[in-house]
């Protein structure tokens, strides 16, 4: 697996490669969720990419981006043994040589559940989206449902700017007890851990918000948003200080996909 850490050096790597590139960007700690969009990646194309950068612009608490888990070591090993042909581990200035002066802000789709609880959380995804799409010049990128509005606002911003990449969606993977995968789960207590199922537990079994709202207040959750969007109900909670997300159909019939 080659690594590269300079921005030059892979995009001049990228624009040398004749055959189709995958890329999958993370921000490491990486789970099985993961590893199934860089799976996906390597069936579909000839290089396969993967960058782990902890992007600071999207947090809006210091405590938040100093606790988010970092575990380079064991992701390095993890993407070797996958066979992934490149890693890419920038840093910030690397990254933002403009110190984050210039930015990518969406209006529309933003001003809701995530992007109204964190304001400023989607310039920074899509900021640094659009460099490392441009970097990679990807065939194919692969993201997680987890994040679904995420998905679609990357989406929108890759038809709004022709960008020449596929963007693939993975669906969420979950823990045998039904929680989603997360790099964040990994800072949950072990009694936490063992509460945090009863989120997505409790939001599929009662239809009505207010009332599911209540019960999870009830269990210990502190509820940031529990709201029904895009045919999906999107929930996000803090539990333990830690910032739980999922989503899933609503109704649960109008499609197989959770």
């Amino acid at each position: 697996m080659k690594i590269i850490d300079d921005p030059k050096e892979l995009q001049n790597f990228c624009l040398s490669f004749s055959g189709t590139i995958g890329f999958v960007p993370t921000m490491g700690a990486l789970h099985a969720g993961h590893m199934s969009l860089i799976e996906q990646s390597k069936q579909q194309n000839d290089l396969s990419i993967v960058s782990i950068f902890v992007n600071s612009t999207q947090f809006q608490k210091k405590d938040d981006l100093d606790k988010y888990p970092r575990t380079l070591e064991s992701d390095k090993a993890l993407l070797d043994a996958a066979g992934v042909d490149v890693l890419f581990l920038p840093d910030f200035a690397s990254i933002y040589p403009d110190n984050y002066t210039i930015k990518v802000t969406e209006s529309d789709i933003s001003g809701i559940l995530d992007g109204a609880s964190r304001p400023g959380y989607f310039d920074g995804i899509q900021t640094v989206v659009l460099k490392l799409l441009n970097l990679t010049q990807a065939t194919n990128s692969y993201f997680g449902e987890k994040d679904f509005q995420q998905c679609l606002i990357v989406e929108k911003m890759v038809k709004s700017f022709f960008l020449p990449t596929t963007i693939h969606r993975g669906s969420t993977l979950r823990e045998s007890d039904g929680l989603a995968m997360a790099s964040r789960n990994l800072r949950l207590s072990e009694s936490g851990r063992k509460l945090a199922s009863k989120m997505i537990e409790t939001v599929r079994s009662q239809p009505d918000i207010q009332l599911a709202k209540k019960q999870l207040t009830d269990l210990g959750f502190e509820v940031d948003y529990l709201e029904d969007h895009f045919n999906r109900r999107f929930i996000a909670c803090y539990l333990e200080g830690v910032r739980l997300i999922d989503n899933i159909a609503w109704p649960p019939q109008s499609t197989k996909s959770q």
